[in-house]
């Protein structure tokens, strides 16, 4: 039997509620650090991912703090949240500069497992197919611990092999004085 993603004991979001967006006013508890919850909880961003055919609300308010982080805190262009019904999950599909390509996120609570068959299913169900048929699908799993922390990891489909360095001189001077000093 194959495991299933899924918060695990405890899961994330706002204690003792069914839905991140159902805070009771003058609620201290939950996500977004006590008394900024409310506020939170009336931004319509939110409440339009709640609208979405997304049973999970741990992994909508993931998506809503992710969505913040890229929009106000990173300030990335384009940011649009996308749901993907069949893997249960609010993507969003953003740009880090205007004339990059976009990027696909995926965000999940912390305490979400996620097995190896699960990331390979998000990675071909929710990445965008890309112009070159030689790049690699690649989408970015966006991490949401409970305090708003977001650790972003980006995976691929396959091998990446890295950019040469930028000046291959500067690279052998470098390596050659590391070899210099260890000899010394």
């Amino acid at each position: 039997m194959e495991p299933a993603a899924g918060p695990a004991e405890g899961g994330c979001g706002p204690a003792g509620s069914a839905s991140a967006g159902r805070q009771q006013p003058g609620d201290q508890g939950g996500w977004a650090g006590g008394a900024g919850g409310s506020w939170m909880a009336a931004h319509p961003t939110l409440t339009e991912m709640m609208s979405l055919d997304i049973s999970d609300s741990t992994q909508i308010y993931a998506a809503f703090v992710v969505y913040l982080d890229l929009l106000e805190g990173r300030n990335w262009h384009e940011v649009k949240y996308v749901g993907v019904a069949e893997l249960e999950l609010v993507c969003l599909h953003a740009r880090e500069r205007e004339q990059d390509s976009l990027q696909v996120m995926v965000p999940v609570p912390v305490h979400t497992l996620l097995s190896h068959e699960r990331m390979r299913e998000i990675m071909k169900k929710a990445s965008i197919p890309q112009d070159d048929p030689d790049t690699p699908l690649s989408v970015t799993l966006a991490i949401v611990e409970s305090d708003s922390t977001v650790v972003y990891y980006k995976m691929t489909d396959g091998f990446v092999i890295p950019d040469p360095p930028d000046d291959t001189e500067d690279t052998d001077n470098k390596q050659w004085r590391k070899k210099r000093k260890l000899l010394k």
